[in-house]
């Protein structure tokens, strides 16, 4: 198990997603760091929120989908 953070660089919080290490997880990155990356906007695999502070608040998702619609939206111009 494993957690997919999604968080702008120079905001507070972040977007995460509980999921496993997979293909689909490396896959599911690279989508969105082509969607969003360029916009300064961080994804980062973790493996527990208690160890990294430096991402809070955590906003967890429940959905992979619910996760997409928030990263995308992440720095919309």
């Amino acid at each position: 198990m494993c957690y997919l953070i999604a968080k702008e660089r120079d905001a507070h919080g972040c977007y995460a997603l509980k999921t496993r290490h997979s293909k689909h997880l490396a896959e599911l990155k690279r989508e969105l760091n082509e969607a969003v990356g360029y916009k300064g906007v961080q994804l980062v695999t973790i493996s527990r929120p208690t160890a990294y502070g430096e991402y809070a608040p955590y906003h967890f998702v429940d959905t992979e989908q619910e996760f997409r619609v928030l990263v995308k939206g992440l720095r919309q111009e």
